[in-house]
Protein backbone atom coordinates (compact mmCIF):
# COMPACT_ATOMS: atom_id res chain seq x y z
CA UNK A 1 0.00 0.00 0.00
CA UNK A 2 1.09 3.53 -0.39
CA UNK A 3 1.57 5.14 2.56
CA UNK A 4 0.86 8.64 0.97
CA UNK A 5 -2.26 7.71 -0.71
CA UNK A 6 -4.12 4.96 0.31
CA UNK A 7 -5.34 1.89 -1.38
CA UNK A 8 -6.67 4.23 -4.29
CA UNK A 9 -3.74 6.02 -5.26
CA UNK A 10 -5.34 9.19 -5.18
CA UNK A 11 -3.19 12.12 -5.13
CA UNK A 12 -6.49 14.70 -4.78
CA UNK A 13 -7.15 16.22 -1.55
CA UNK A 14 -4.18 14.90 0.43
CA UNK A 15 -3.13 15.69 3.02
CA UNK A 16 -6.32 15.74 5.02
CA UNK A 17 -4.54 16.66 8.40
CA UNK A 18 -1.19 18.29 9.14
CA UNK A 19 0.59 17.00 12.43
CA UNK A 20 2.94 19.43 13.90
CA UNK A 21 5.85 18.68 16.37
CA UNK A 22 5.94 21.88 18.88
CA UNK A 23 9.42 22.85 20.62
CA UNK A 24 11.91 23.07 17.78
CA UNK A 25 9.16 22.83 15.03
CA UNK A 26 6.32 25.69 15.77
CA UNK A 27 8.50 27.24 18.66
CA UNK A 28 12.29 27.93 19.69
CA UNK A 29 11.71 26.90 23.56
CA UNK A 30 15.12 26.34 24.23
CA UNK A 31 16.27 29.04 26.31
CA UNK A 32 12.76 28.98 28.79
CA UNK A 33 13.55 25.28 28.89
CA UNK A 34 17.39 26.04 29.91
CA UNK A 35 16.20 28.46 32.33
CA UNK A 36 14.00 25.87 34.30
CA UNK A 37 16.60 23.37 34.44
CA UNK A 38 19.21 25.67 35.46
CA UNK A 39 16.83 26.62 38.52
CA UNK A 40 16.08 22.73 39.35
CA UNK A 41 20.06 22.13 39.21
CA UNK A 42 21.34 25.16 41.44
CA UNK A 43 18.64 24.04 43.91
CA UNK A 44 20.39 20.71 43.97
CA UNK A 45 23.30 22.98 44.58
CA UNK A 46 25.06 21.60 40.50
CA UNK A 47 26.82 23.85 38.55
CA UNK A 48 24.55 25.21 35.67
CA UNK A 49 24.16 23.97 31.45
CA UNK A 50 24.83 25.74 28.73
CA UNK A 51 21.73 26.58 26.52
CA UNK A 52 23.78 24.41 23.66
CA UNK A 53 23.72 21.52 26.27
CA UNK A 54 20.40 21.34 27.30
CA UNK A 55 19.45 22.02 23.08
CA UNK A 56 20.86 18.38 23.26
CA UNK A 57 19.12 17.10 25.75
CA UNK A 58 15.29 18.03 24.43
CA UNK A 59 13.34 15.84 22.09
CA UNK A 60 11.83 12.76 24.47
CA UNK A 61 9.81 14.47 27.32
CA UNK A 62 10.20 15.94 30.38
CA UNK A 63 11.26 12.97 32.66
CA UNK A 64 14.41 12.43 29.90
CA UNK A 65 15.39 15.81 30.00
CA UNK A 66 15.73 15.73 33.86
CA UNK A 67 17.45 12.61 33.30
CA UNK A 68 19.66 13.83 30.92
CA UNK A 69 20.66 17.39 33.02
CA UNK A 70 21.45 15.17 36.15
CA UNK A 71 23.47 12.61 34.23
CA UNK A 72 25.24 15.11 32.66
CA UNK A 73 26.05 16.50 36.60
CA UNK A 74 27.68 13.08 37.23
CA UNK A 75 24.10 11.56 38.89
CA UNK A 76 21.74 9.07 37.51
CA UNK A 77 18.27 9.48 38.43
CA UNK A 78 16.00 6.78 38.30
CA UNK A 79 12.44 5.53 40.10
CA UNK A 80 11.17 7.57 42.68
CA UNK A 81 14.07 9.67 42.52
CA UNK A 82 13.74 10.42 38.59
CA UNK A 83 9.82 11.17 39.10
CA UNK A 84 10.43 13.79 42.01
CA UNK A 85 12.99 15.64 40.52
CA UNK A 86 10.62 15.48 36.85
CA UNK A 87 7.19 16.96 39.43
CA UNK A 88 10.11 19.72 40.59
CA UNK A 89 10.68 20.95 37.18
CA UNK A 90 7.24 20.74 35.84
CA UNK A 91 6.80 23.15 38.38
CA UNK A 92 9.54 25.48 37.92
CA UNK A 93 8.78 25.46 34.07
CA UNK A 94 5.43 25.75 34.43
CA UNK A 95 6.45 29.37 35.21
CA UNK A 96 8.44 30.22 33.03
CA UNK A 97 6.79 28.78 29.09
CA UNK A 98 6.65 31.99 27.33
CA UNK A 99 9.13 34.29 28.41
CA UNK A 100 11.61 33.78 25.78
CA UNK A 101 10.31 31.07 23.92
CA UNK A 102 9.01 32.57 20.27
CA UNK A 103 7.50 31.02 17.10
CA UNK A 104 10.18 29.98 13.98
CA UNK A 105 9.98 31.54 10.68
CA UNK A 106 6.40 31.08 9.15
CA UNK A 107 4.74 29.00 11.63
CA UNK A 108 1.84 31.06 12.31
CA UNK A 109 1.62 31.96 8.56
CA UNK A 110 1.33 27.99 7.69
CA UNK A 111 -1.13 26.71 10.57
CA UNK A 112 -3.51 29.48 9.54
CA UNK A 113 -3.10 29.17 5.96
CA UNK A 114 -3.94 25.45 6.12
CA UNK A 115 -6.27 25.50 8.27
CA UNK A 116 -7.91 28.41 6.46
CA UNK A 117 -7.71 25.95 3.22
CA UNK A 118 -9.64 22.91 5.41
CA UNK A 119 -7.01 20.80 6.26
CA UNK A 120 -6.85 19.85 10.15
CA UNK A 121 -4.18 20.93 12.43
CA UNK A 122 -2.80 18.97 15.23
CA UNK A 123 0.16 19.15 17.59
CA UNK A 124 2.25 16.33 18.48
CA UNK A 125 4.40 16.65 21.31
CA UNK A 126 6.22 14.79 24.35
CA UNK A 127 5.82 18.17 26.31
CA UNK A 128 2.71 17.86 28.46
CA UNK A 129 -0.49 18.82 26.77
CA UNK A 130 -1.46 21.57 29.41
CA UNK A 131 1.38 23.40 28.62
CA UNK A 132 1.87 22.92 24.86
CA UNK A 133 -1.86 24.60 25.09
CA UNK A 134 -0.81 26.92 27.43
CA UNK A 135 1.77 28.15 24.95
CA UNK A 136 -0.22 27.76 21.77
CA UNK A 137 -3.10 30.25 23.49
CA UNK A 138 -0.34 32.25 24.00
CA UNK A 139 0.47 33.22 20.47
CA UNK A 140 -3.12 33.39 19.44
CA UNK A 141 -2.93 29.51 18.00
CA UNK A 142 -5.30 27.78 20.11
CA UNK A 143 -8.19 28.78 17.14
CA UNK A 144 -6.41 26.94 14.29
CA UNK A 145 -5.35 23.72 16.07
CA UNK A 146 -8.15 20.84 16.21
CA UNK A 147 -6.18 18.58 18.27
CA UNK A 148 -3.12 18.35 20.77
CA UNK A 149 -1.40 15.26 21.90
CA UNK A 150 1.07 15.86 24.39
CA UNK A 151 3.58 13.64 26.34
CA UNK A 152 1.41 12.96 29.13
CA UNK A 153 -2.28 12.59 26.91
CA UNK A 154 -2.24 8.59 27.55
CA UNK A 155 -0.86 7.40 23.96
CA UNK A 156 3.07 6.08 24.53
CA UNK A 157 5.23 9.00 23.48
CA UNK A 158 7.30 9.63 20.50
CA UNK A 159 9.16 7.50 18.56
CA UNK A 160 6.41 4.98 19.12
CA UNK A 161 3.45 5.75 16.51
CA UNK A 162 1.12 5.76 19.21
CA UNK A 163 0.72 9.80 19.81
CA UNK A 164 0.24 10.17 15.76
CA UNK A 165 -2.64 7.35 15.07
CA UNK A 166 -4.00 8.96 18.73
CA UNK A 167 -4.14 12.23 16.66
CA UNK A 168 -5.14 10.84 12.99
CA UNK A 169 -8.14 9.03 15.12
CA UNK A 170 -8.95 11.84 16.88
CA UNK A 171 -9.46 14.01 13.37
CA UNK A 172 -11.61 10.60 12.08
CA UNK A 173 -8.74 9.85 9.83
CA UNK A 174 -6.95 7.25 8.50
CA UNK A 175 -2.80 7.90 9.20
CA UNK A 176 -2.72 8.09 5.20
CA UNK A 177 -4.62 10.82 5.28
CA UNK A 178 -2.00 12.82 7.12
CA UNK A 179 1.63 14.01 7.02
CA UNK A 180 4.04 14.20 10.01
CA UNK A 181 5.91 17.32 10.27
CA UNK A 182 9.29 17.40 12.59
CA UNK A 183 12.62 18.09 13.63
CA UNK A 184 14.06 15.18 15.31
CA UNK A 185 14.74 11.48 15.60
CA UNK A 186 11.39 11.04 17.79
CA UNK A 187 9.35 13.05 15.05
CA UNK A 188 10.49 11.12 12.43
CA UNK A 189 10.89 7.66 14.00
CA UNK A 190 6.95 8.21 14.90
CA UNK A 191 5.82 8.99 11.58
CA UNK A 192 8.01 6.21 9.60
CA UNK A 193 6.14 3.69 12.86
CA UNK A 194 3.10 4.71 12.17
CA UNK A 195 3.12 4.72 8.68
CA UNK A 196 2.44 8.44 7.74
CA UNK A 197 4.53 10.60 5.44
CA UNK A 198 7.06 13.02 6.71
CA UNK A 199 8.89 16.14 6.73
CA UNK A 200 11.79 16.84 8.81
CA UNK A 201 12.77 20.79 8.88
CA UNK A 202 16.62 21.89 9.37
CA UNK A 203 17.38 24.16 12.69
CA UNK A 204 15.47 22.29 15.48
CA UNK A 205 16.77 20.14 18.33
CA UNK A 206 18.47 16.98 17.19
CA UNK A 207 21.55 15.36 17.62
CA UNK A 208 21.37 13.65 14.41
CA UNK A 209 22.12 15.17 10.68
CA UNK A 210 18.45 15.99 9.86
CA UNK A 211 19.31 14.43 6.60
CA UNK A 212 19.89 11.01 8.09
CA UNK A 213 16.64 10.77 9.74
CA UNK A 214 14.49 9.35 7.24
CA UNK A 215 12.20 11.91 6.42
CA UNK A 216 10.16 11.89 3.09
CA UNK A 217 11.17 15.39 2.73
CA UNK A 218 13.45 17.67 4.21
CA UNK A 219 13.30 21.36 3.60
CA UNK A 220 14.98 24.24 5.34
CA UNK A 221 11.76 26.59 7.13
CA UNK A 222 7.91 25.55 7.74
CA UNK A 223 7.64 28.35 4.33
CA UNK A 224 9.12 25.29 2.12
CA UNK A 225 5.73 23.32 2.85
CA UNK A 226 3.98 24.10 -0.38
CA UNK A 227 6.52 23.11 -2.40
CA UNK A 228 6.98 20.00 -0.24
CA UNK A 229 3.54 18.86 -0.01
CA UNK A 230 3.43 19.50 -4.39
CA UNK A 231 6.53 17.38 -4.41
CA UNK A 232 5.28 14.46 -2.21
CA UNK A 233 1.75 14.47 -4.49
CA UNK A 234 4.11 13.65 -7.67
CA UNK A 235 4.09 10.16 -9.05
CA UNK A 236 6.27 8.04 -8.25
Amino acid sequence: MNKVFGTSGDRCGWPQAMLFDLDGTLIDSVADIATSVNLLLAKENLVSLSVDEVRAMIGNGMAKLVERAFKARGIDLEGDGLIDMTGRMMDIYKDHLTEETVLLESAEDMLRAYSAAGIRIAVVTNKPEAFSRRILEHFGLGDVVNCVVGGDTGPERKPAPDMLLHAAAELDLHASRAMMVGDSPADIGAAIAAGMVSVAVRGGYTNVPVDELGADVVVDSLKDLPAAIEKLKEPA
